[in-house]
């Protein structure tokens, strides 16, 4: 018996060791060595300063940029909070928040479909990611905005569309942060604060 409760100690010990320590440090060594942007959350640097990141959406109100879905992760797009609501298709929360969504966006483009990614979050509640048709139905409001051409803002979103994964996987997407950097860039507001 004494043999056994010593082999089991040893083994978790080593266990431990192998498995708690050295693997997580191998596993961190090789992402930071292999992949280091995405290892450390793919940023977008911006005169020197950290604006956001490539994979977590934020929040965009302004009338000159393209907004972002919804966010159900916290105060929107809170990484710490991430998750979706889990509320079913009939509970009054979620059919009121759709409601209101909808009513503003029919506000701002009256007579046309509304994209269902401008009134539905994701499953994780940080898709920095909008459809084609979600930019595009966005586009008089920011075109209008920044007093732009539409056409010329509808070159700059197909230049931002990402086509499908490897050809065939999920849907063509827009990064809305960088499709905002780059319009402040091409087309800055006249007295406008940071993206945002």
């Amino acid at each position: 018996m004494k043999k056994n409760l010593v082999i089991s100690i040893l083994y978790t010990v080593v266990t431990t060791v192998v498995l708690g320590i050295g693997y997580p440090l191998a596993v961190t060594l090789l992402a930071q060595v292999a992949f280091k942007d995405q290892a450390n959350g793919q940023l977008i640097p911006k005169n020197g300063v950290t604006v956001g990141s490539r994979i977590i959406g934020q929040t965009f109100t302004g009338a000159g940029y393209f907004h972002t879905r919804p966010s159900a992760a916290g105060n929107g797009y809170d990484a710490t909070n991430s998750g979706g609501t889990n509320y079913g298709p009939t509970n009054q929360k979620l059919v009121d928040r759709v409601k209101g969504d909808v009513a503003t966006l029919q506000a701002e483009n009256p007579g046309k479909p509304i994209p269902i990614d401008l009134v539905t979050t994701s499953g994780s509640g940080l898709d920095p990611h909008i459809t084609p048709a979600g930019a595009e139905f966005q586009v008089p409001r920011v075109a209008k905005a920044r007093g732009i051409a539409e056409d010329d803002l509808r070159t700059l979103v197909r230049q931002h569309t990402e086509a499908r994964q490897f050809g065939f996987l999920g849907e063509p997407c827009i990064n809305v942060l960088e499709l905002n950097l780059a319009l402040d860039d091409k087309h800055p507001l006249k007295n406008s604060a940071p993206s945002k």
